[in-house]
């Protein structure tokens, strides 16, 4: 008795192969890892430019791919947004380590501070990656988790040096750096160097001179209120 014909649908070795499943620790096809990246290419343009306004969608067409390719890679912005942002949010820490050990306190500080206003200033979605705790999941909160207390010894080295006014918290910091990026805002394209002059004058503001400075008015915001402002004023723009 002859055996029966093969089906349409297997090849010499049985059905074909669709590839593994995304997260399951295999390696993904060739074709699908192009994919991959050229939604990652295209979500780090897309966010620079607008943020995480910009959709799903936004970054497909951005890559020339179908809609239903980014789900499948991504199955929403903030998954998109942890493969994107991890690892710059870590650069940043490492960056705070290496300030942590110059000399002077205070040029440290300024130092952390213009490198990470100058990236977050060519990046809206770094920036928004670093600054809102409304995106990403568990790396990128681990990374912000590990990059604050980073900073905070940078502002300490520099309280205790006496070149930094006492009474500037970590919340003030976060202020300083968010009207930078206004400022990056307002210059745009045609001046992408503007933020740097309200840097300056920011960073004068931090200083407390030989002879002393003057108490700040009104107290920090706590962390907790911090991250609700800034929680308000993303949906106030959106």
């Amino acid at each position: 008795m002859s055996e029966p014909p093969p089906r349409a649908d297997a090849g010499p070795a049985g059905p074909a192969t669709t590839g593994p499943a995304p997260g399951d620790g295999r390696p993904l096809r060739r074709d699908a890892e192009r994919n991959r990246r050229r939604i990652l290419a295209a979500a780090r343009d897309v966010f620079a430019d607008r943020g995480f306004a910009a959709t799903l969608d936004d970054v497909a067409h951005a890559a020339g791919l179908g809609v239903g390719t980014v789900y499948r890679r991504f199955p929403d912005k903030d998954a998109l947004v942890e493969a994107l942002f991890e690892e710059r949010i870590t650069g940043l820490t490492e960056l705070a380590e290496q300030q942590a050990l110059a000399e002077d306190p205070w040029t440290g500080l300024a130092g952390f501070l213009e490198a990470a206003s100058k990236l977050m200033a060519d990046d809206r979605g770094l920036r928004q990656a670093v600054m809102s705790p409304h995106h990403g999941r568990a790396g990128v909160a681990v990374a912000r988790s590990q990059l604050a207390p980073r900073v905070e010894g940078l502002l300490q080295r520099a309280r205790d040096s006496g070149q930094l006014r006492p009474d500037v918290a970590a919340s003030d910091l976060v202020t300083t750096l968010e009207a930078v990026q206004v400022a990056a805002e307002i210059g745009g394209t045609a001046h992408p160097e503007h933020w740097r002059r309200l840097f300056a004058v920011l960073l004068d503001g931090l200083r407390c001179r030989p002879e002393g400075c003057a108490a700040l008015p009104g107290a920090p915001l706590s962390e907790q209120e911090l991250a609700e402002a800034m929680g308000l004023r993303k949906t106030r723009r959106h």
